[in-house]
């Protein structure tokens, strides 16, 4: 346990603690004194400030101590600590948390923990499901129902229907591979969809319909598509997105319909009266007679 009052010869022993701190620092970067902390029984710690920019509030620290009984103060060891109100580095983050959608490039391998929470094992041929599958128990019931054995005969010769596999079930939903999407999974993406593009949106808030009603979406299948869709109009924001069916925008295939240009009238051609038009002028039609010699052009 530390000591509440530092011993008096360590603490005595400043100019031998800066001695220490000068040689451990570059010429000119120990500042003042700041003072001493008792770090235990005939052990105190002397603390100067370092004045060099790139360590704004960190303080050399240098411990001294001294045996029982000995009047001598010896050197322990001289560091460079960070002070209260020292600039220090963020706290260090894994890779895999430090990973951002958009980061990954052509190349890059992102590899998925083995107890990934957004994964499941895939269909391993049981009838049971998985723990946290995303097969609802209204799924399995439904899927037992329609795959039980049922014996030819009448009624009483039935036996009890036994449970079916759930084999057609996970084939339509893509559960023959190694792993798939658990629930969590499921809650994940769709919490991260419907923030992008969910109703919440100022795009969404100023949209004069929904995508719901939007004869641009188009649908996808599963659970998810009962909440989300697939954007396919190339003049929206979300083209090629999965968008909540709650999201809008501007481009909403019945926010405005464009009337169709008037067509021009067809031209009216007056059939019913014909205008000789000769192909030779009439020499006696004119002012002037035929017969009549040319006057000279000029003045009068």
């Amino acid at each position: 346990m530390r000591s509440r009052t530092p011993d008096r010869l360590c603490a005595e022993a400043v100019e031998l603690a800066r001695e220490a701190a000068l040689e451990a620092a570059h010429p000119g970067q120990v500042g003042e004194y700041l003072g001493a902390v008792a770090e235990g029984d005939r052990v105190v710690t002397h603390l100067f400030e370092n004045p060099e920019p790139g360590y704004r509030g960190w303080r050399w620290a240098v411990t001294v101590t001294r045996a029982s009984r000995a009047k001598a103060v010896t050197l322990d060891e001289t560091v460079l600590l960070p002070g209260p109100d020292a600039l220090l580095a963020p706290e260090w983050v894994p890779w895999s948390e430090r990973l951002r959608p958009g980061d990954m490039g052509p190349g890059d391998l992102l590899p998925t923990e083995a107890e990934d929470p957004r994964l499941e094992p895939g269909y391993s041929g049981e009838d049971a499901p998985p723990p946290n599958s995303a097969v609802s128990e209204e799924m399995e019931q439904l899927a037992a129902v329609e795959e039980a054995d049922v014996t030819a005969g009448a009624p009483a010769a039935q036996t009890p229907p036994t449970t079916g596999s759930i084999a057609a079930v996970a084939e339509e939903l893509g559960m023959r591979r190694a792993r798939v999407l658990s629930r969590y999974g499921l809650h994940d993406a769709a919490d991260r969809w419907d923030e992008a593009y969910g109703p919440k949106t100022p795009m969404a808030q100023a949209a004069p319909g929904t995508c719901a009603t939007c004869g641009f979406l188009v649908a996808i299948g599963g659970s998810l598509g009962q909440a989300f869709g697939v954007c396919a109009n190339e003049f929206s924001p979300a083209d090629g997105r999965v968008v909540s069916l709650s999201y809008g925008c501007g481009a909403h295939s019945e926010a405005a319909v464009m009337p169709k240009p008037p067509r021009p009238a067809a031209p009216v051609i007056d059939e019913t009266v014909v205008e000789p038009l000769p192909l030779h002028p009439d020499r006696t039609s004119g002012s002037v007679e035929p017969d009549t010699p040319p006057e000279e052009l000029g003045h009068s």
